[in-house]
């Protein structure tokens, strides 16, 4: 019978063994328990979720492009007008914080969601700098590219149904202007838990999903191309075929073949299939409707949703309100950006909380900055990674909250400063995991899911 790792902290020791889990690391080797890392896998998905959580799962919105602490959740009325900005803020359901005059429908449920207001972090202050750090807890340093944390779950969890573990909504994210990896991708972890990436506009009115079509067409030589790549496994010497990277090829061979054929999960991705009321109350746009997919996709099983609000910081508008053109200004929000956000995740809420899935669903608002205290003469704000707001709901997160405050200007923390490995154990912890476990890296040894320091935002659960 082997062992696995107990406690939250590095000082925990190894059950029944007297090594602490900074042992374990330093000694690059899980031997000390008797685990092979397959071994390891298995244990983990059999046993590393806490009672009660087994049915967790997590829609993480990543809002590219990097929202306006000041203009939109962490208002500054009394500063000075090149501080404050043009909005108000307004009352909302929570007595605990008022938001701004962009986000109605936001102030409208904030009894259901919690802030943080103290997040920031070290790394460069380009897009996928904060893209990278915010989504798997790390810097891209050394050449490690680390998982992104619906990699991990993919990892330690597994599916529980014919569907993805880990699916990102509309698509993976586009350029961010600092050639840096940006954090959607199994890292380390292999290509076999990247994300199913949708690759289309589900607000589309000829939305599909080409590899989710009926078996009847298939095209054939999609099919073909399939199969060969199985039966060279097949047809390999036995040395290989015995191998770990045998056994994982077959594997990603049936969890290929098991999305294509299967019924359920094409009715997973079909919102025709939902009230036409209900669509446009998400808000008949691709923010909106991937919103609604994403409620669709965890209540059928998938573990870990990721949408991106948008895909690039150069072809659109985005949250990224430099105010000289092609970037809109912070006025530019009210019109264009807002709206859309406003309607769409007070939408994902309500729904969720209506249908009882609130409770086991963590919706995590996310970004890469916020923005620089100071308005710009373009009449924008530019990038600022040294304080932002982050928001939570569901998943066990109690509503109505704020953790952590900045300063006067809405410029550093003041108080509970989070970092990005905060924000990823946050995440794990909603899911029933427990964060200072350990994970195959670089080689096969083992490496920390987060980095030594890191806790759970748990003022949120409590």
């Amino acid at each position: 019978m082997f062992e696995l790792l107990c406690g939250g902290s590095d000082r925990a020791l190894l059950c029944g063994h007297g090594r602490t889990r900074r042992d374990l690391l330093q000694a690059g080797a899980l031997a000390a328990v008797g685990l092979s890392l397959p071994q390891y896998a298995r244990a983990a998905a059999e046993g590393r979720v806490r009672p009660g959580h087994e049915k967790r799962s997590c829609i993480m919105i990543f809002n590219l492009g990097g929202p306006s602490q000041l203009d939109l959740w962490d208002m500054k009325p009394d500063a000075a007008a090149e501080i404050r900005g043009p909005f108000k803020p307004i009352r909302t359901a929570s007595d605990a914080f008022e938001i701004s005059e962009l986000l109605p429908r936001h102030a409208a449920i904030a009894d259901r969601f919690s802030l943080v207001r103290s997040c920031h972090h070290d790394g460069a202050a380009v897009h996928d700098a904060g893209w990278q750090m915010m989504q798997t807890g790390r810097r891209f340093t050394g050449g490690i590219n680390s998982p992104h944390a619906g990699s991990v779950a993919s990892y330690l969890l597994g599916r529980r149904s014919d569907l993805p573990p880990f699916v990102v909504l509309p698509q993976l994210m586009g350029r961010g202007g600092g050639n840096l990896p940006n954090g959607q991708a199994g890292g380390f972890l292999g290509k076999a838990h990247d994300p199913f990436a949708l690759m289309a506009d589900p607000s589309q009115p000829d939305f599909r999903v080409p590899d989710l079509l009926p078996p009847d067409q298939f095209a054939g030589a999609r099919l073909d191309r399939r199969r060969k790549m199985r039966d060279m496994v097949e047809a390999s010497a036995t040395a290989f075929e015995a191998s770990e990277d045998a056994r994982l090829l077959d594997d990603n061979f049936h969890a290929a073949w098991r999305i294509m054929t299967s019924q359920a999960a094409r009715e997973a991705f079909e919102l025709s299939r939902e009230p036409p009321e209900v669509r446009e109350r998400y808000g008949m746009n691709r923010f909106g409707q991937c919103c609604l997919l994403a409620r669709r996709l965890v209540e059928s099983g998938v573990r870990f949703v990721t949408i991106n609000t948008f895909l690039t910081v150069f072809d659109e508008i985005t949250w990224d309100i430099h105010g000289s053109k092609p970037f809109t200004s912070i006025a530019g929000m009210k019109d264009i950006v807002c709206p859309m956000y406003d309607q769409a995740y007070s939408a994902l809420i309500e729904d969720l909380a209506q249908r009882g899935l609130l409770g086991d669903t963590l919706v995590a608002g996310l970004a890469e900055f916020g923005r620089t205290p100071k308005v710009n003469p373009a009449g924008g704000r530019d990038h600022w990674p040294q304080c932002f707001t982050c928001s939570f709901a569901g998943g066990g997160v109690q509503g109505g909250r704020v953790v952590g405050a900045s300063d006067t200007v809405g410029g550093f923390p003041a108080e509970r400063p989070v970092r990005p490995g905060d924000i990823v154990a946050t995440i794990f912890h909603a899911l029933g995991l427990d964060h200072g476990g350990v994970l195959p890296g670089p080689a096969g040894r083992p490496f920390a899911l987060t980095d030594f320091g890191t806790e759970p935002i748990r003022e949120l659960f409590s």
